[in-house]
């Protein structure tokens, strides 16, 4: 006869199955936090990336004012052009849209940019009034200082009278209007490399953050 001794094993039968852990409400916070500020570095570079392309185009506004003056300058209006019998006109500011359409024979320093950026009917335009700030610093403000945008409108309307002024003034040159708005020409480079300095700081600083995690 032969006896069978079985060993019964502490086997847990009923035992639960591994749950997934779950996830830390400190860590979707977390989680959350980083994607807001990736998307707000992500519109901040956009916003700069815009400000670098805008401050290019003011170059170009500002070159091709500058060609204008080298072909007319004039004093004491805004615009010289050809009427329907060919006869050389002047248009002040009240009067400038009469220009429209019409032979430019000659400009100001604030018609010349007026002109290339837009003509008489955007003479309130941004390309238009940014171009002027850009002018103005250049004559206002030592060079390699930051530009101040965005005046006030009586304050930007007292700088566009400072322009006017100095255009006016007795003994000026086109040659000396033309140097200005080469100085102003080399401000707009300067604040675009300031924007690119910005640009490079912003993406630095992702940098280190995604090192530091």
């Amino acid at each position: 006869m032969t006896l069978e001794f079985r060993v019964q094993h502490d086997v847990a039968t009923d035992a639960a199955p591994s749950r997934r852990p779950v996830p830390d409400r400190r860590s979707r916070v977390r989680r959350a936090l980083d994607h807001l500020a990736a998307r707000r570095t992500a519109a901040h570079l956009r916003r700069l990336e815009a400000d670098q392309a805008e401050l290019a185009d003011l170059q170009r506004v500002l070159s091709d004012a500058r060609a204008v003056v080298e072909r007319g300058w004039i004093q004491h209006a805004w615009f010289a052009y050809l009427d329907d019998r060919g006869r050389t006109r002047t248009a002040s500011s009240a009067a400038a849209t009469e220009v429209t359409g019409r032979p430019l024979v000659g400009a100001c320093l604030v018609g010349a940019v007026v002109d290339v950026a837009g003509g008489p009917h955007a003479v309130h335009a941004q390309p238009v009034q940014r171009s002027l700030d850009l002018v103005w610093h250049a004559l206002a403000v030592s060079e390699g200082s930051p530009v101040t945008w965005c005046p006030a409108p009586d304050v930007r309307m007292a700088r566009v009278r400072d322009l006017t002024r100095w255009n006016d003034s007795g003994g000026r040159t086109a040659e000396q209007v033309a140097g200005l708005l080469l100085t102003a020409e080399r401000v707009a480079v300067q604040e675009s490399d300031r924007v690119v300095e910005r640009m490079r700081a912003v993406r630095e600083k992702v940098t280190g953050r995604g090192s530091g995690l």
